[in-house]
């Protein structure tokens, strides 16, 4: 499914042909910084460039035999630059092209993803204006609570997508660490210079300090972000389906011509698409357990985190890619029914004006505790029979007592819990 809708910008960042790119464009900016150093001949480097490439299924054939992925493509560069291959990986590790290239990959996905999340959050803000003022009753354990509007329930949304935003910025600056330090991270055989040189060409960070590899708790944070990412969307896809229940239905996602529901009742329009973002935060949130169990490596390093993420990488970011785009096109044609909110708010008969008559008895001089019992029995005699909370409340002696004909009817102005929507809009926007 996945495969399906992914955007190609996405995929072609983990297809091995841009991996050995960035393998090559590593080992030759090492190249060029030993020459300035003085540690290669100028016109190797010359050399290297116009000859230097790869072939992807040579260099399967000979990783099938040496067993080792970095080898496997230093041998196919080799025999395009003969004996100027002496030049290459000189002084370096394995791990130093492969964090180094993980971290411009893992750039370039980020990168990715925050146009999808500015995306989301562009049409979040869209749909929250365009219903700034329809009113729909608010839930609390699912049940009614007061009034609020569609609009500010995307404005909360669009609020959270800008928090993303942030965590996705955040781990793109935190992931942008490359190392060109040797076996154990001391510069035993390559001067640090050079790791400087070629992590600025590539737009990251020299690690401060590393063993054979970057430390894997950056990595963690990264898809610990991810994970948010996903989860908030599993959080507003989770109330599109809530809304969408037929006993509720003020919210749809758009049913195009010829989509079919279900195989066995043709009546059915289903929030599929909610659903689907539900299950693949669960994936994500899998991806990022994964991550932190990468964090603690044996010593100076070990492998056991390299397969993992040759999984969860490509995976995760795919998947949140998807994920983005999926919720944006849900949220650009979601169909919202302002009427029938209207009608789900009339089925309680009155009970979320409950606050503001205790509150007023209260003021009045009854304690609280004597409001709540009085505004209490009435409202559980209109769950119960069905009828309107202002008409019984206003058949008990101290609720009339207390305040006049007038004063009661303005208790019941829905237009009191929604005065501050422009002031809140101000705040997020």
């Amino acid at each position: 499914m996945i495969e399906r809708y992914t955007r190609p910008e996405m995929a072609r960042i983990w297809e091995a042909g841009n991996r050995f790119r960035i393998w090559l464009d590593i080992e030759i900016l090492a190249m060029e910084a030993m020459v300035r150093q003085g540690f290669i001949p100028a016109d190797a480097l010359a050399r290297v460039r116009k000859n230097a490439k790869f072939d992807i299924k040579r260099i399967d054939e000979i990783e099938k035999r040496v067993k080792h992925d970095v080898i496997a493509f230093l041998t196919s560069v080799a025999e395009h630059i003969g004996e100027d291959s002496r030049f290459l990986h000189v002084g370096m590790t394995s791990s130093d092209v492969l964090d180094t290239s993980f971290a411009v990959q893992m750039r370039q996905a980020l990168t990715l993803l925050l146009r999808d999340a500015r995306r989301v959050f562009d049409v979040l803000k869209r749909r929250a204006f365009e219903h700034k003022d329809t009113v729909m009753i608010g839930r609390s354990h699912g049940i009614h609570a007061e009034p609020v509007t569609f609009g500010l329930k995307m404005a909360l949304w669009a609020d959270e997508m800008r928090r993303n935003i942030s965590r996705l910025k955040r781990a793109r600056e935190v992931i942008s660490v490359g190392k060109l330090s040797g076996a154990v991270g001391t510069f035993a055989s390559i001067d640090p210079s050079v790791e400087e040189y070629v992590c600025r060409k590539l737009s990251l960070r020299p690690a401060p300090v590393s063993t054979q590899i970057v430390q894997r708790d950056r990595h963690a944070e990264v898809f610990a972000t991810i994970a948010v990412v996903g989860s908030s969307l599993e959080k507003f896809a989770t109330e599109i389906r809530h809304l969408q229940r037929t006993e509720v239905r003020e919210v749809e996602e758009n049913f195009s011509k010829g989509q079919k529901g279900s195989s066995a009742m043709p009546h059915k329009r289903n929030p599929v698409l909610s659903e689907n973002l539900c299950g693949l935060a669960r994936l994500l949130r899998g991806y990022a357990l994964t991550a932190l169990e990468n964090v603690p490596l044996w010593h100076e390093r070990d492998i056991s985190h390299s397969s993992a993420e040759r999984v969860i990488a490509p995976d995760a970011t795919i998947v949140l890619d998807f994920a983005l785009v999926r919720f944006h096109d849900i949220m650009d044609k979601l169909v919202v029914y302002p009427e029938r909110m209207k009608k789900n708010i009339a089925g309680t008969h009155g009970l979320m004006f409950s606050q503001r008559v205790m509150l007023a008895l209260a003021s009045r001089g009854l304690s609280r505790e004597r409001a709540y019992e009085i505004v209490q029995k009435s409202a559980m005699e209109a769950w119960r029979k069905e009828k309107d909370l202002a008409g019984l409340l206003w058949k008990d002696r101290e609720v009339r007592s207390r305040m006049s004909r007038e004063e009661f009817r303005e208790l019941f102005d829905g237009k009191q819990y929604l005065r501050y929507i422009d002031d809140i809009f101000d705040r997020v926007f």
